[in-house]
């Protein structure tokens, strides 16, 4: 078999495999092998190494004590189960670069496509961990406490939790490609980070946010207990997806500037 088909073939695997453990649904699983095929393409076995660590570490935290979890998911637009949308949206920005570095060979886009996933999986580890801590979160708008799982609101062991997801992409990408460097790895930690930093300021103040007129539970849901919600904050079109899209693209869009500078 040639390379191609066998990195094709694991792509379609892994996908398959996600949506049989129920982390990724049928159009997750479509818009995996999508993204997967866009990053092997461009970087081989050694990109797809990285993309793999990023959905399985994400998989696993979204996983870990779920059902510590199950009460913040209703304040969420999303599950541990990703769709097309929430597939896209975390790693819609490194298939971009990816397609990008494929054309032009430009390094800059290669740093570019790993700060995007840095900050997809610094933003994914902070949703996911940060819940568990025992101290409520602050509001970055209005610097008071708020309850677990509110958009736009950081804990010291989420920020923490950010700043590692950010820095283990950084670390396989320095790890696999040597082209990267120790300062290629700097700039993809740092703004893979600043990602996260970007996800939570647009979520404190752009992401759509509505109230059910049932419960009164606030919520990222447009519908809740059967009922249109009303919306209390932000703007429709910026949901969580369309946030960690933006986020992410950011962050890659600076990496690729910084390589530039500094070339």
């Amino acid at each position: 078999m040639s390379d191609p088909v066998l990195l094709f073939s694991l792509i379609v695997l892994v996908s398959i495999a996600g949506w049989k453990t129920k982390n990724l649904s049928v159009s997750g699983s479509v818009a995996a092998v999508m993204t997967g095929t866009a990053v092997a393409w461009a970087f081989g076995w050694p990109g797809l190494l990285v993309l793999g660590v990023f959905f399985a570490s994400s998989s696993f935290w979204s996983k870990f004590k779920s059902s510590e979890k199950s009460a913040i998911e209703q304040k969420l637009a999303k599950t541990s189960m990703r769709d097309w949308q929430q597939v896209f949206a975390n790693g819609g920005s490194a298939m971009v670069f990816a397609l990008l570095y494929s054309s032009t060979q430009d390094i800059s886009y290669l740093l570019g496509a790993f700060a995007s996933l840095a900050a997809s999986n610094a933003d994914t580890w902070a949703s996911e961990i940060g819940p568990l801590s025992k101290v409520s979160p602050v509001s970055i708008k209005t610097w008071r406490r708020v309850e677990s799982g509110t958009s736009g609101a950081v804990s010291l062991l989420g920020t923490f939790a950010s700043f590692a997801g950010a820095i283990v992409i950084a670390f396989i990408s320095v790890g696999v490609f040597k082209d990267i460097g120790w300062m290629g790895g700097v700039i993809i930690a740092v703004t893979g980070f600043s990602g996260s930093l970007i996800d939570t300021l647009l979520g404190a103040t752009l992401q759509v946010q509505y109230k059910c007129p049932r419960c009164g539970l606030v919520t990222e849901a447009p519908v809740h207990c059967r009922a249109k919600c009303q919306k209390i904050k932000g703007t429709y079109v910026v949901n969580n997806e369309f946030v960690n899209f933006a986020a992410s693209l950011l962050a890659g869009l600076a990496a690729a500037v910084f390589v530039q500078i500094i070339a």
